[in-house]
């Protein structure tokens, strides 16, 4: 595989995947990770959207984690769309994974409603006008509401989601009374929560939610789950998690 440059591939030490990364635009983080770990229970020969696919890490960690799924990932950046593209060619994925290059907000005119079984996203976390702004137009679009916010993530996914399907979300425990009343407005019955702590002695940083499309109401709040050990080794759940112990 030719790159460009700043360009590099990426081992992702599971089943031999590897994905293409731009040193200076969002390279995926431990947040992915962690989110295909815990949509991992999607069932087999589901159609899967993954809304704001970036560099295509989901669908790519989705690949191995689900049977005889099929999965579409939407980027609105045309060279992050691209690139993630060329990793689904790399790992020889295009009978699973289709990259489109559009804007979430349009996908009500591309695909009926009720038309997936299962949607994943790791969407920008900031509002506009809060957090530091990155220069770089990729990581802007990335981490800041910069083209949709978390209300437009959770009403198209609600529309596209057939009933009984569900929602995985991975975003900021600061913006868990957005989710919840989002998720709720549409239809989508919040069911399992999980806090990421990095460590014990610290606040989470990260919330790991999924919901339900007309589902009744039954809240889990699972097991937090810690990433780093207080000697700054990854703890037995991350080590799992990416399948070295």
């Amino acid at each position: 595989m030719e790159l460009k440059e700043n360009e590099r591939i990426d081992d992702l030490e599971l089943n031999g995947l590897k994905i293409i990364q731009n040193k200076n635009g969002f390279c995926f983080g431990i947040d992915s990770v962690l989110l295909s770990d815990f949509a991992k229970e999607i069932r087999r020969n589901s159609n899967i959207l993954d809304m704001g696919t970036g560099t295509g890490i989901l669908g790519i960690l989705l690949s191995a984690k689900t049977q005889n799924t099929k999965i579409t990932g939407i980027e609105i950046q045309p060279e992050v769309a691209e690139m993630a593209q060329r990793s689904v060619e790399l790992n020889h994925l295009e009978e699973r994974i289709c990259i489109v290059c559009e804007d979430i907000k349009k996908l009500k005119q591309i695909y009926e409603a009720r038309s997936f079984d299962a949607i994943v996203t790791n969407p920008p976390y900031k509002k506009i006008g809060t957090g530091g702004i990155n220069e770089n137009k990729a990581k802007l679009v990335s981490r800041h509401e910069m083209t949709a916010n978390l209300e437009d993530f959770i009403s198209i996914a609600s529309y596209l989601l057939k009933d009984q399907g569900s929602i995985y979300i991975v975003h900021r425990p600061e913006r868990l009374a957005d989710i919840m009343v989002n998720l709720q407005k549409y239809k989508l019955e919040p069911k399992v929560i999980r806090f990421v702590h990095p460590n014990q002695e610290k606040e989470p940083n990260l919330i790991l939610v999924k919901a339900t499309k007309n589902a009744k109401a039954f809240l889990k709040v699972e097991k937090p789950i810690y990433i780093y050990d207080l000697q700054g080794n990854y703890t037995k759940d991350i080590l799992k998690i990416y399948h070295k112990q």
